[in-house]
Order: C-alpha cells, then sequence, then structure tokens
C-alpha cells in the first residue's frame, strides 16, 4: 500500500499596522493562506510634532487592497488605543467585528457619533467562544486588565497556536471576581504554542503588578479624612472597576455623585445598561444638581486625568467648566499615571489646581492608581503557561520591546527565536522556521476634525513653522505688458513682529520686495509663479540676515 503524501502547510504571516514603537495605536495583521484577521483597531494620540491634529490611526491601505480575503477585526478590549479607530476603518473595511459585551458596548455609542452610511457587523462573544475565520479559528480567554470584559485571543493556525495577550495582568482579587483565565492559558500551553504576542508596555517595571483592590484601600482613606470636603475624582473613563470602587465609597459615606466629560458619561452609561455596574437609586445626580448639595455632600467623577486641555478637569481647573470651579475647599484625586508623553500636560493641570487652593492626591504622593498592565513577574508567568516557540513582544516603545526580549530570554527563550519588529515589517512562520520576510505598507494617519489623511508632513512642517517664526503676507499688482508695478508693494504679519513697534523693520522689508519686482519686471518676467518666487527668495533671506528668523513668506502679487 502506498504511503500517503504528507500535505505541505502554507505560511502564516505576521506584521504590525501599529502597536510597535509606540503607546497606542494598536492594529496587528495575521494571515494565513487566503485568510487575513485583525487584532484590535486602536487610536494614538498627537505629539507636539502634530499641531492641530486631534488623532492618529493606522494606514490601513493594505487591508484595503485584501479585504476579499478579511475575514474579521478581533477586539481584545475596550479601550481607545485599542478600538478608537474602528470609525475610521469601518468607513472601508465592510468586515465582522467580534468583541465581548461590554466592548460592543463602547463600539456602539462610537459608532453612533460617526453615523457611518451602513450597519456595521458587531458580533457579541463571550469568553471561552471559538469564531471561525477561513483556516483560522478565533478563541477569546479572559483576563484581567483595567477594564471589564478583556480578553487574550487564542489563534489556532494549521502550524499550531498564535497567542495573542491583549492589555492583562494577573489579578487574584478582581473587583468584578472574574479571574484570568490562567487553565485555558495553561492548556494551550500544553499543546504547544507556535508564536508568544505579548504586551511589552510595563516590561521595565520589576514585581507584580497590584491587584485593583488596593486603591480602595487608598479611597476608604481619603473618603474617611475629609468628611468636610468635596471631593473630585479624575481617572480613566473606561476604568469601569475604578469608578465603581468611587461610587461605592461615596454611598459609604453619605454623598452623591456627579459624573462630568463626555467619554466618562458614555462609558458609565454602557457599563450600567449592560449591568457591569451597580449602585442605588439615587446615588448618581446630574451635574446641573450639585448646586442643590453642601460640599461634604458631593463627589465629583471626571475626565482629565492626562492633563487633555479640552477635559473637564481642565476646564474645572482654569475656571471654565459650566457646572464646576475649584476652590480651596476641594480635595482633587488623579487616580491614574501619566501615559509617558504626558508628563508635562499633567504637572501643568496639577500646578493650577494648587493655585486655586485645592489639595491634590495623585500617584507620585498616595497609592490611588494600579497599572491594568504586567510587570516582569507577571509576563514571565505568561511565558511559563504558553511555552512558546516564537515570540514577538508588541505593544511598547522600543525600550519596552527590548526589555522584554530580555526577560524572554532570562526564561530560557533563544534569541533568534525572539522577533523584535517594526510596523509594517513582515514575520513569516512557515514549517521550516521563522524570519523576517518584507514589509507591507504601514504609517500613520492624522485625523483633523473631520478630515482623515489630509494633513500630511508638508501641512504640518507648515504648522510648526508658524508656531515658530510667523507668517508674511506680501500683497502687490503689476502689469507684465507695461513692465510696470501698478499697487507698491504692502506687507502683513502674523506672529512674527509686533508692527507698532517695527516700523523701521517693515519698511525696510517693503523695500527689500519692491526692488525684487522691479528686477523681474526689467527682466521681462512673465510667469506669475516665477515672480513670486524671487520675492519670496529675496525676503527671506533679508529676514533671516537682519532678524535671524523663518517665517513663511505668502507673496500675492496680481496681473492686471
Amino acid at each position: 500500500m502506498a504511503k500517503k503524501k504528507k500535505t505541505k502547510l502554507g505560511k502564516i504571516k505576521v506584521a504590525a499596522l501599529g502597536g510597535l514603537d509606540e503607546i497606542g495605536k494598536n492594529l496587528y495583521v495575521i494571515e494565513y493562506e487566503s485568510d487575513i484577521i485583525v487584532v484590535d483597531c486602536g487610536l494614538g494620540f498627537p505629539d507636539e510634532e502634530m499641531p492641530g491634529v486631534d488623532l492618529v490611526i493606522p494606514d490601513i491601505s493594505y487591508l484595503e487592497k485584501n479585504v476579499d480575503r478579511l475575514r474579521g477585526i478581533f477586539i481584545t478590549h475596550g479601550h481607545e488605543d485599542h478600538i478608537g479607530a474602528l470609525p475610521y476603518v469601518l468607513r472601508t473595511l465592510r468586515v465582522p467585528v467580534y468583541a465581548t459585551r461590554l466592548t460592543i458596548g463602547i463600539i456602539e455609542s462610537k459608532l453612533a457619533e460617526h453615523k457611518l452610511d451602513y450597519k456595521p457587523s458587531l458580533n457579541c462573544v463571550a469568553a471561552g467562544d471559538i469564531i471561525e475565520a477561513g483556516d483560522l479559528t478565533v478563541e477569546f480567554i479572559r483576563v484581567n486588565h483595567s477594564i471589564a470584559d478583556a480578553c487574550a485571543l487564542a489563534i489556532r493556525t494549521p502550524l499550531g497556536y498564535i497567542v495573542h495577550s491583549g492589555d492583562f495582568k494577573f489579578d487574584l482579587s478582581p473587583i468584578d471576581g472574574e479571574v484570568m483565565d490562567v487553565k485555558r492559558l495553561a492548556e494551550i500551553g500544553a499543546e504547544g504554542v507556535l508564536l508568544l504576542m505579548c504586551d511589552s508596555t510595563n516590561a521595565e517595571r520589576p514585581g507584580y503588578t497590584p491587584s485593583e483592590r488596593m486603591v480602595g484601600t487608598s479611597f476608604d482613606h481619603i473618603f474617611a479624612s475629609h468628611t468636610m470636603n468635596r471631593i473630585i475624582v479624575a481617572t480613566f473613563s473606561s476604568n469601569v472597576h475604578r469608578v465603581q470602587q468611587i461610587i461605592d465609597h461615596s454611598v459609604r459615606y453619605g454623598r452623591k455623585v456627579a459624573i462630568t466629560g463626555r467619554s466618562m458619561l458614555t462609558v458609565v452609561g454602557a457599563a450600567t445598561r449592560l449591568g457591569y455596574m451597580d449602585f442605588p437609586d439615587g446615588a448618581i445626580i446630574d451635574i446641573n444638581e450639585i448646586k442643590n448639595y453642601p460640599d461634604n455632600r458631593l463627589t465629583i467623577i471626571t475626565t482629565g486625568s492626562q492633563g487633555e486641555p479640552m477635559s473637564a478637569l481642565y476646564r474645572m481647573a482654569f475656571g471654565d467648566h459650566s457646572n464646576v470651579s475649584v476652590s480651596k475647599n476641594d480635595i482633587v484625586v488623579i487616580s491614574a499615571n501619566a501615559i509617558p508623553g504626558n508628563e508635562k500636560l499633567v504637572g501643568k493641570i496639577v500646578n493650577e489646581l494648587y493655585r486655586c487652593g485645592a489639595e491634590v492626591y495623585n500617584d507620585n504622593t498616595s497609592p490611588i492608581h494600579v497599572s491594568g498592565h504586567a510587570c516582569q513577574e507577571d509576563l514571565k508567568f505568561m511565558h511559563a503557561l504558553t511555552k512558546p516557540k516564537y515570540f514577538m513582544p508588541i505593544h511598547g516603545e522600543r525600550r519596552h520591546l527590548m526589555e522584554h526580549r530580555k526577560l524572554a530570554m532570562f526564561m530560557g527563550e533563544r534569541p533568534e527565536n525572539i522577533f523584535v519588529s517594526e510596523l509594517g515589517r513582515v514575520l513569516e512562520i512557515d514549517e521550516s522556521g521563522a524570519r523576517f520576510s518584507g514589509t507591507i505598507p504601514s504609517g500613520r494617519l492624522l485625523v483633523d476634525g473631520t478630515g482623515v489623511g489630509d494633513v500630511g508632513s508638508v501641512v504640518l512642517r507648515d504648522r510648526i513653522l508658524l508656531s515658530q517664526d510667523g507668517l508674511i503676507v506680501i500683497s502687490a499688482a503689476i502689469d507684465t505688458l507695461a513692465r510696470d508695478i501698478v499697487t507698491p508693494p504692502d506687507i502683513f504679519t502674523r506672529g512674527f513682529i509686533y508692527v507698532k513697534e517695527s516700523e523701521e523693520l517693515m519698511e525696510e522689508m517693503r523695500g527689500v520686495v519692491r526692488d525684487a519686482l522691479e528686477r523681474s519686471v526689467l527682466d521681462y518676467k512673465s510667469d506669475i509663479s516665477e515672480i513670486k518666487n524671487d520675492v519670496r527668495d529675496a525676503l527671506a533671506k533679508f529676514v533671516l540676515r537682519r532678524v535671524k528668523r523663518r517665517p513663511i513668506i505668502l507673496p500675492i502679487i496680481l496681473e492686471v
């Protein structure tokens, strides 16, 4: 009898379109032959080099070109850096989305604001569910994080399991009592994990991540010590367990709770509606009703823990909130740590709160925040449970990824089996091994107002120049046939100099522009764009030599 020929298996390709060398914008692409799945679809926030930009989302041009192979978007949890790009991505990728119940509730609220021209396919799953996606299957596994209903994903491929950890920590006393499914992770590890893709956010931090319940002890101390003050608590809107603890302590100490901040209202509304939060009737009051209660009977829960300039806490501190102004009788608790890059914003708002006379508690002074991400000992436990053949650290800046690599090597994993990747770089795995193999299109799209991708590097450069050295506008009219300047040049500036105190410089600049125009006319130049360039170059050289600045110069030359 002839021996049956073994079927040759295909190749797995794994790439990140976001979430590497950055905190946020998580989007990972996993493909096997004709099937592609996406894990998470998050946004990032602009840095100081992106003036005027509201949000940053991944470049999904590769997925748009391969949409016929895309079987679905699988979401690990409901944080903005994992779901925030969905309203933009679903405009062009009409594919099913799979997520747990609270995550779906938050996504539905976000999509309602954006009003897509079709009804997206949002599919609610529970931990333990398995979804078929062509030759791939995706299993949702419960993990603990700073938001309820978070999951890791076990993706079964013909070559073996890929485990995507999502954001996680090992919390043995979670607020909702739902402990991470360590047993299932161990079972999958025993079967054999081909590739582990694991959260690296806290890879630099030794020890274990503390339980969320530790924050409750700190809150109890604050509420018991300040029975005559109003208490204002700023935290992440998505941390429903933290918000639940704040409400519980408020009720215990006879306080009403008012909630402010759009994202906070959205998430608390969804969590309450879906049964993830519970509190007595009448415990929550509208923010407009706080004037009817004395300070010692009020708790205000707000957004703004990252110092965002448009947030509710920022507006309170700077006297711009319609209902709340911070005063010396306020205790302000910032129950969050600063996301890397936000330290200055948080420092600014803390300083202003102190100027208002408030007493401020933050992570630097009191244990009022615990991370939702795994520290080094938690990460070691994840590696020990899954025992991966190959490892790809994800979700972190370069320093986090490299520290996670060192930790994996400490656990005995071979350096050649650890792949620290970059955006767009493809990790290819087949029966013969794993290697980097080429790239796919990647990058970032900037969202400014309703525009997506229409702000590029040139626009950002101009915005930065405008913010640094200002703008000079030149206005003149010429007759190219008669070789004459019809209207003498005039100059307007914004953000360059204070004109009333710089008349001498303004007159010198008019002279430079007039001379440049006369030279162009005498040289029989008839191309208006060429004349504009001559004027711009002449004035730019003069300004640089005279005041050492490089403003944007905009000549408006009319031909009559």
